[in-house]
């Protein structure tokens, strides 16, 4: 069934981040990643309620924490699993802007087996951004043999 982007402009599949400090989370992500403010619906007591951001082609929608509903986000559960990946054209520049307004290098940018020029930030809410580039074209062959050797690297988790 062919998509009508007039009434809904939001890909398949959209991220929707909770975190303490999800309006200071919006500004941040304007300025580390270019986002552009798509709606903000902010609470009495300040807190946003459900915010959306573009970032390229692509939207991230946001919500603040309420415990009482389980909604938590990554510091307040010690962590995330999910990291989301963000296609730049300039990986080393994207990082200095993400760590210029605030974040953490986790995996300092690197030319990788896969292809990419690739970095992961982590937000000062608790997310991971991976920032990525493709450089070369790698073939599945070349890249499961790459793929041994990293994984057979001591220092492949500092890559």
């Amino acid at each position: 069934m062919p998509e009508d982007k007039s009434k809904n402009p939001l890909r398949t599949l959209t991220p929707h981040l909770t975190c303490a400090n999800a309006v200071e989370a919006m500004e941040f992500y304007k300025k580390a990643f270019g986002a552009t403010e798509v709606m903000k619906l902010v609470s009495p007591d300040g807190k946003l309620m459900h915010g959306c951001l573009q970032i390229g082609d692509s939207y991230v929608m946001l919500a603040e924490e309420y415990p009482d509903y389980n909604a938590l986000g990554p510091k307040s559960l010690n962590g995330t699993t999910v990291s989301l990946h963000l296609c730049v054209d300039d990986v080393d520049a994207g990082m200095q802007r993400a760590v210029d307004a605030g974040a953490s290098i986790t995996m300092p940018a690197a030319d990788l087996f896969w292809g990419d020029r690739y970095g992961q930030v982590e937000d000062p809410f608790g997310h991971r951004w991976s920032l990525a580039r493709q450089i070369r074209e790698v073939s599945m062959e070349e890249m499961q043999e790459a793929a041994k050797q990293f994984v057979d690297c001591p220092d492949a988790a500092k890559a």
